[in-house]
C-alpha cells in the first residue's frame, strides 16, 4: 500500500539535495573542460615558440604541463564519482572502452574517446626518449582532437548546458581556442597558405557544427530522451499516472486517474496572459513508489481558473525517508490546455503548502511561478498560484535538469 503523503514542510526538512557525487561529476566535469580549453591554448603557443621578454618559453612550457596534470587530476575525479554515482548505469568498462555504456552511449563515449586521447598522449611523453621525436608528434597533434570532442560530450551528456552562467563559459572556452588556432594559422602567413587555409576552414566548420548541434540538441527540451538515456531512468524521473489513495504503487493504473482533474470543454485557452496574472488551482495531490528503483514521486496536478485557464503539473522526486522524502529533483509543466507543457522548469522553493517555480518557454519566454496550497494531504486540494516576470536567472533553477531527469547529476 502506498505510504501516507507526508506534508510538504516535512519534505523541505528532510530534504538533502542531489548526491554529494552528483555536485562533484558537475564541477570537475566544468573546472576539467575549462583547464583543457587553457591547456590547448597554451600547446598552440608553445608549438609557435613564441615568447617575450616579459614571458619566456619556460614559462609557457610549466604552465602547460601543471595545468595539464591538474585536468588529469580532476578528470579523475569526474570519472569515479560518476561512476559511484549509481543514478546511471554507466559501467566501468566505459572508462575506457569509448561507447560501451547504456547510459546515452554516444555522448558518454565521446568523453571516453576524449579520455583516451590524453592518457596516449601522457604514455607518449613519458615515453618519448624511446619512441622517437615523429611518433610522439603524432599523437600530440592527434591530441587535439581531445578539445571538440570533450565539447561535445560536455554538452551532450551534461546537466548544466542550459543555465546561463555554463553557456557563457562554454563559449568562451571556444571562443579562446578559436582565437587561438586563428593567431597560430595566421602566424608565419603565407607560407604553406594552402595548408593553413584548409585547416582554418575545418576549424571554423567543426565549431559551426558544434554550435548548431547544441542549438538543436542539448539547448532544447526534451534533450534525456533523444540523448539516449535508458527509459527505466526516463519512467523513473518523469511523472508518473499518479496513484489513488490505498492503492498500490506499482498495480493496476487504470482508475488511478479516476479523481484526478482535467480541463473542461469550457476551459479551453489557447494560451495563457503574460505575467503577470493570478489564478485558482483546484487539483490533485498524490503520492507514489517505484518497487525497481525505490523512487518516490509526489504529485500535484491541477486546473487552473479564474485569471487564466489551464493546467499545473508538478513532480518532486526523491527516496522515502523517515518523516518525508528526500527531495533530489523536480519538475514543473504549465500551459492552457492545448498545450499543457508549453512552459516547463523546476521547483526552486518549499515550505509548508507553499512552493515556488521557475517555468520557461522553448523561446526563452520565463515566469516565476508562486503557488500556495489549502491543504498539503494526499487527496483533493484547493489554492493559487500568482505568475510573475522571471528575475534574472531566466528561469532556469540551479538543479539543471532536464525531463526531471537530473535525480543523478545525469540529467539534461
Amino acid at each position: 500500500m502506498s505510504a501516507a503523503l507526508a506534508p510538504l514542510g516535512a519534505l523541505v526538512a528532510v530534504t538533502k539535495g542531489p548526491s554529494p557525487l552528483w555536485y562533484l561529476t558537475r564541477g570537475t566535469g566544468i573546472v576539467s573542460l575549462v583547464l583543457l580549453s587553457a591547456t590547448t591554448v597554451l600547446g598552440i603557443t608553445q608549438v609557435s615558440r613564441w615568447s617575450s621578454p616579459r614571458w619566456p618559453r619556460f614559462v609557457t612550457q610549466g604552465l602547460h604541463r601543471n595545468l595539464s596534470l591538474s585536468m588529469l587530476g580532476l578528470l579523475a575525479v569526474h570519472i569515479v564519482t560518476a561512476e559511484l554515482d549509481t543514478f546511471a548505469p554507466v559501467g566501468w568498462a566505459a572508462v575506457i572502452v569509448p561507447f560501451a555504456s547504456r547510459y546515452r552511449p554516444v555522448w558518454l563515449g565521446l568523453g571516453t574517446l576524449a579520455f583516451d586521447m590524453l592518457l596516449a598522449l601522457v604514455a607518449t611523453s613519458l615515453l618519448r626518449a624511446r619512441i622517437g621525436l615523429r611518433a610522439w608528434r603524432a599523437v600530440h597533434w592527434a591530441a587535439y582532437l581531445s578539445w571538440p570532442v570533450a565539447l561535445a560530450h560536455g554538452l551532450g551528456t551534461g546537466t548544466d548546458p542550459r543555465l546561463h552562467w555554463v553557456e557563457w563559459l562554454t563559449a568562451g572556452c571556444a571562443g579562446a581556442v578559436a582565437a587561438a588556432g586563428a593567431w597560430r594559422l595566421a602566424r608565419g602567413w603565407p607560407g604553406s597558405a594552402p595548408r593553413r587555409l584548409a585547416l582554418g576552414a575545418v576549424g571554423t566548420a567543426s565549431l559551426a557544427v558544434i554550435a548548431g548541434w547544441a542549438s538543436w540538441g542539448p539547448l532544447r527540451p526534451g534533450w534525456a530522451a533523444r540523448a539516449g538515456t535508458p527509459l527505466a531512468l526516463l519512467a523513473s524521473s518523469r511523472p508518473a499516472t499518479p496513484v489513488a489513495p490505498g492503492t498500490a504503487g506499482g498495480g493496476d493504473r487504470s482508475a488511478a486517474g479516476a479523481g484526478q482533474a482535467r480541463p473542461s470543454s469550457g476551459q479551453a485557452s489557447a494560451t495563457l496572459p503574460p505575467a503577470p496574472f493570478s489564478a485558482t488551482l483546484v487539483g490533485t495531490l498524490s503520492q507514489s513508489s517505484s518497487a525497481t528503483t525505490g523512487q518516490t514521486t509526489v504529485m500535484l496536478q491541477a486546473v487552473l481558473s479564474g485569471g487564466a485557464k489551464g493546467s499545473l503539473t508538478v513532480a518532486l522526486y526523491g527516496q522515502a525517508v523517515a518523516g518525508g522524502v528526500s527531495l533530489s529533483s523536480s519538475s514543473v509543466s504549465l500551459g492552457p490546455s492545448g498545450a499543457p507543457s508549453q512552459y516547463q522548469g523546476q521547483v526552486t522553493a518549499l515550505q509548508g503548502g507553499a512552493l515556488v517555480a521557475s517555468v520557461t518557454t522553448g523561446g526563452g519566454q520565463a515566469m516565476r511561478l508562486d503557488v500556495q496550497l489549502g491543504s498539503t494531504a494526499q487527496g483533493p486540494v484547493q489554492g493559487s498560484l500568482t505568475a510573475l516576470p522571471a528575475g534574472g536567472d531566466g528561469g532556469r533553477s540551479s538543479y539543471g535538469g532536464d525531463d526531471g531527469a537530473g535525480a543523478g547529476g545525469y540529467g539534461q
